[in-house]
């Protein structure tokens, strides 16, 4: 019988408040599973995946600091080290035992960061869209930040008053909408529920700091060198039609420097495809974490591209 999701108890990390939810069935099989939400969203846009994903796997999502229902402190230095602690210490103290990292676009960082620094704590870490930088780029890639670009120029930027009406108006639910439609290629699920999950943590005190600190790119180790430092199974699982980050060219990029027994999944989806095609996500995931052997490093190198285009596995 699957348990109700719900809020787990109060946990708070370096003295401010974290939200997190949890389910799990009644007899929990293989690892657990911690997902990770990008820039700007929350806990919610785990909705499609945690009631299927918890029939199988005790299932945790997190609100990083600065986002959803966590606190949003102004003195914080909000980044990939900060986040990548909070995660390393959720996995630590609240679920204490091997566990999948998953994570959307700065998610994704957040949770390679984090699944590199614990060790044999970490089970995997599925990377979806994924933001951050290699060492070899000379910019970061697109993503929130292009819509700045896009609007009123980045020099522009350094305008506390201009970052202030650049704020206001993303937050706005037409503007949200808006966003939301450009990186969905199906846009069934851009819906009021998920427009509001977006819009009600903007209205929070502190959420406009948060949003000038790390607006453009989530600060931290360049992946190549997480790559390096991970010694657990890796999932590479892209939304190929995101057009923030150019996926095509990203993955390439991701091809290039990910680890040897690396697995992949692509999908006709785009910035967000564990919200945009649950389904196949879902699927998807279930798959790869069965796979999975414990206290395996990574995948047999032969089993390095599993890729499946809108939900069909193909050589």
């Amino acid at each position: 019988m699957l348990a109700s999701v719900s809020a787990t108890e109060p946990w708070s990390y370096a003295g401010h408040p974290v939200h997190a939810i949890a389910a799990a069935p009644a007899e929990p099989e293989g690892p657990a599973l911690l997902l990770v939400h990008g820039f700007g969203a929350s806990t919610d846009h785990w909705r499609h995946n945690i009631p299927a994903l918890a029939q199988r796997h005790e299932v945790h999502a997190i609100d990083l600091l600065g986002f959803g229902r966590s606190a949003k402190p102004a003195e914080l230095p909000y980044g990939g080290a900060l986040w990548r602690d909070q995660l390393a210490a959720y996995v630590t103290e609240r679920i204490g035992r091997p566990t999948v990292l998953a994570g959307n676009s700065l998610g994704g960082f957040s949770a390679l960061a984090a699944g590199a620094a614990l060790g044999e704590q970490a089970a995997g870490v599925v990377l979806l869209n994924a933001a951050g930088p290699f060492s070899d780029e000379q910019a970061p890639p697109k993503g929130w930040g292009a819509i700045t670009r896009q609007t009123i120029g980045g020099a522009l930027l350094k305008s506390p008053v201009l970052q202030r009406l650049l704020f206001e108006n993303l937050r706005r639910p037409a503007t949200i909408r808006r966003t939301l439609n450009q990186v969905y290629v199906d846009k069934t699920n851009v819906d009021e529920a998920l427009v509001e999950a977006i819009r009600r943590p903007s209205l929070d005190p502190g959420a406009f700091g948060v949003f000038r600190t790390v607006f453009d790119i989530p600060r931290g180790q360049p992946l190549d060198e997480l790559f390096a430092q991970l010694a657990c199974p890796l999932l590479l699982l892209w939304g190929i039609r995101d057009p923030w980050i150019n996926a095509v060219g990203r993955r390439a990029a991701f091809q290039r420097h990910a680890p040897a027994g690396t697995s992949e999944v692509v999908l006709e989806a785009g910035h967000c495809p564990h919200d945009e095609v649950p389904d196949q996500v879902n699927a998807a995931l279930l798959d790869w974490i069965a796979r999975l052997s414990p206290g395996t490093a990574a995948l047999p190198a032969d089993d390095r591209a599993t890729v499946a285009v809108s939900g069909r596995t193909v050589a």
